[in-house]
């Protein structure tokens, strides 16, 4: 016998706000019976054959042709029928749930559908923060665990909407997110695992850098910005949930838990966050496609509203010097690591609005303009390779890097830009590119350490503010504009 939690059938809501609270009562009661079973199977009572408790979910029906909006690039369902999607974790959520729910509201006239869905919520995904049970339990009793609970089932929680390969069985209802509940489940307990803080301090805006130079000026920007009591930015989050608050601000609830890992995490990630959640998330992705990859798949269901790259890049001309800038409005996609998940042949485009911002923080930051401005930035191809020595290859040949990257018309090439741009264009997440020529090995200048050295020294600090300079410029712009519709799909899901 299956033991399960009061059943909570669909109601109807034509406000936001009591379909949200409707989230919450069940996403809580559902909780709460898998967190009260688990105790009690700990320590030792009978708790039935097998527990469950599943996730609430949101339903729309629409029976009109009738299009919304044709400027909107999300907030509408694409045409008649039962759109559905399971919800998960409305404590964080909670703000963004709200914002689809009023659009959908607003956009389609129809009534909201709140209620219990049967997807199951895996056990691990109902833990806190700092729970730690399997390890109390004696060899024989977690073995049990596998058959009384339900866990994580991977092949419940696919990319295939994102990816445009979801197929819909005759009489289901179509996608009304691109994540289904234990998809986003799955991704936050990675981000605590790879990046070593809590999803709750991850914000709007990311920066993703591959040199540890970049983060060890975000940190110092990032302590300077605590010491300043008309700042912005409320807190400053470090790898362990470690919380700096701004001078005069007094310590949260939980700050106190903080405590610095022993050694940094394979992507650290650090917060300056600010009350609209709008604040920037840096993260060290470190060196190659495969973690730029690994990263954005999971912060893609926290559903930000930008990322950017900021790192290092080969110039591949030779009228750049060490130094230059290079924004990206074309990608050469050599990395490979969504070959399966985005073909080839589908093209990258440049985000207008992305592009204006970098183009206009660069010349911020740096005091330049117009004409003299192309004495520092070059807009171009980035060529992104998934082989760091990819100068010992041949370079004679048909299918030399060389010729490859010249009739390409790539400017620079790195590793991770790429990986970045396409995992946004599959995500909907708006992307850009800005990167610094730190070597230039086709015409002989490769980095050697004491000049790598000053240059980093030199550059890093211009350049994480160009960042974080564009990143001020788009937040000053509407979500509904940042979110091009040039990445809707032919049948969109509605939630942005």
């Amino acid at each position: 016998m299956t033991a399960l939690p009061l059943f909570i059938a669909p109601i109807r809501f034509d406000d936001a706000e009591s379909a949200l609270a409707q989230v919450r009562r069940i996403y809580d009661a559902s909780i709460a019976h898998l967190r009260d079973s688990l105790q009690r199977f700990v320590a030792g009572d009978d708790v039935g054959d097998h527990v469950r408790a599943c996730y609430p979910f949101v339903r729309v029906h629409t029976s009109t042709v009738a299009r919304a909006d044709s400027r909107l690039a999300y907030g509408f369902v694409a045409g008649p029928g039962t759109f559905e999607t399971t919800l998960t974790r409305p404590d964080l959520f909670g703000r963004y749930y709200r914002e689809q729910f009023e659009l959908l509201l607003k956009n389609h006239n129809v009534a909201l559908e709140v209620g219990t869905s049967t997807q199951p919520i895996p056990l691990h995904f109902s833990f806190a923060q700092h729970d730690h049970v399997e390890g109390e339990l004696p060899r024989e009793r977690r073995l049990r665990l596998r058959d009384v609970f339900d866990l994580p089932d991977l092949a419940a929680m696919d990319d295939g909407i994102a990816n445009g390969t979801h197929q819909v069985r005759r009489g289901d209802p179509e996608p009304l997110a691109l994540f289904i509940a234990p998809r986003v489940d799955y991704s936050l307990q990675r981000l605590r695992h790879y990046t070593g803080t809590a999803p709750e301090h991850f914000q709007n805006f990311v920066l993703f850098t591959n040199y540890q130079f970049y983060i060890d000026e975000f940190i110092k920007l990032g302590h300077e910005q605590m010491q300043d009591p008309a700042s912005d930015y409320l807190a400053f989050v470090e790898p362990g949930n470690v919380v700096t608050r701004r001078a005069g601000e007094a310590p949260q609830p939980g700050d106190e838990l903080g405590l610095a890992p022993p050694r940094l995490p394979q992507m650290p990630a650090y917060h300056l966050m600010r009350a609209d959640h709008a604040g920037i998330t840096m993260v060290n992705i470190g060196v190659g496609p495969a973690n730029a990859k690994t990263i954005t798949d999971h912060i893609a269901v926290l559903r930000p509203h930008a990322w950017l790259m900021l790192g290092h890049c080969a110039g591949l001309r030779n009228s750049q010097q060490l130094g230059d800038y290079v924004l990206a409005h074309g990608y050469v996609r050599e990395d490979h690591v969504l070959d399966e998940d985005l073909p080839l042949w589908v093209p990258i485009p440049a985000l207008a609005e992305v592009q204006v911002a970098l183009e206009q923080a660069v010349a911020d930051v740096t005091q330049l303009s117009g004409y003299e401005l192309k004495r520092v930035l070059r807009t171009g191809t980035v060529a992104s390779t998934d082989n760091r020595n990819w100068e010992l290859l041949p370079s004679r040949g048909a299918s030399s890097p060389e010729r490859r990257f010249s009739q390409s018309r790539a400017v620079a090439l790195d590793m991770e830009s790429a990986t970045i741009a396409a995992n946004g264009f599959r995500f909907r997440v708006p992307y850009g590119t800005l990167l610094c020529v730190s070597d230039k090995p086709l015409h002989g200048e490769i980095k050697l350490p004491g000049m790598a050295n000053h240059f980093y020294r030199e550059r890093v600090d211009q350049h994480l503010r160009i960042g974080m300079r564009a990143i001020d410029l788009l937040r000053q712009q509407r979500p509904g504009r940042l979110h091009s519709r040039k990445l809707r799909s032919f049948a969109e899901v509605a939630f942005q």
